[in-house]
């Protein structure tokens, strides 16, 4: 059984760790902008010093989980006062970070080389397999809040699930002028966030809160569909970059092919820039003919891209 009836917590205390609303109200909105602000400049730091330990940290500490399954039990109970105000503190609070990281990169003197690091790279072309393990981790991460016997795996869910780090992301692109990096960022963060609210919904409601709350499942059609369209929106920038990845490594292997009879000759990268692939060759002077690897290319990607090929003319030097 997924929530057994011994481990499964009644929908009083749900409402207690989920609702920023109940119970002490002051001291609990204290805590999850405190606790929020210092994750977003931990995030900041790690992000740009890219320290991924950094970056973990900020992970762990960060609140925001608490109100974006909040959405998922007002969802499931059909409380529009719960659902408005745990969105509420999503946006606030996400926009809080994104203001802290613009800030910050501010403060940088040369914020350019902040977008080439590991931390930036890695959140801003976000693929299906990173929307699969969002779900994944959403899954556990409802079944942790609602069973009273597992609740010390949500620090693992924290680090899986990365809300805070992608935004502050989105913080350090926008002021480092790179707004395209930012939407890669963002996209990242509400694919995460819709991950966590559909898992949420469809735990509880399985777990039977619905019931508990004469809540009916007919009442929920506009709520489904608002997550559907969610996630088919940022669903389609994310199979964008897994097909870009795909035919970036297909493209490799085949320029690889092509210089096969070009001694020292290697493909250093492949890019997208729009409709154009762009080809990073090093090798000697002398090159195949360029239209025989645009064959090539033609062949894997289903239109007829652009095709660039920047030629460093040397050969790697190794020591020994």
């Amino acid at each position: 059984m997924l929530i057994p009836d011994t481990q499964r917590r009644p929908l009083p205390e749900l409402d207690e760790r989920l609702d920023l609303t109940v119970g002490d109200r002051s001291a609990k909105a204290s805590a999850f902008w405190t606790m929020l602000t210092l994750a977003g400049l931990i995030a900041v730091a790690g992000v740009v010093g890219d320290s991924t330990a950094t970056v973990i940290g900020a992970m762990i500490v960060a609140p925001l989980s608490t109100p974006i399954l909040g959405v998922g039990l007002g969802i499931a109970t059909g409380r529009a006062r719960l659902i408005g105000h745990s969105l509420m503190i999503v946006v606030l609070g996400a926009v809080l970070v994104v203001v802290v990281g613009a800030l910050f990169a501010q403060l940088l003197p040369n914020s350019t080389d902040v977008l080439a690091n590991s931390q930036v790279l890695g959140r801003t072309s976000p693929k299906l397999s990173d929307l699969t393990a969002a779900l994944a981790t959403g899954l556990v991460g409802a079944i942790a809040v609602a069973r009273r016997d597992v609740g010390d795996v949500l620090p693992g869910v924290a680090i899986a699930i990365s809300l805070v780090p992608p935004l502050a992301v989105v913080g350090v692109c926008l002021g480092s002028g790179a707004p395209s990096l930012a939407m890669g960022a963002l996209v990242l963060f509400l694919s995460n966030v819709l991950a966590l609210v559909i898992t949420a919904t469809g735990v509880l409601v399985v777990a039977g809160y619905s019931t508990e709350a004469g809540w009916g499942a007919g009442k929920r059609g506009g709520a489904y569909l608002a997550l559907a369209l969610g996630m088919v929106v940022v669903a389609v920038p994310m199979v964008a970059n897994t097909l870009s990845s795909l035919w970036a490594q297909q493209i490799a292997e085949a320029g690889e092919r092509w210089l096969a009879d070009v001694p020292g000759a290697h493909v250093t990268d492949v890019v997208w820039h729009s409709d154009t692939a762009t080809v990073a060759v090093l090798g000697p002077q002398d090159l195949p003919p360029i239209s025989e690897l645009q064959a090539a290319v033609d062949s894997i990607v289903p239109w007829e891209p652009s095709l660039r090929v920047d030629h460093t003319v040397g050969a790697r030097i190794v020591a020994e």
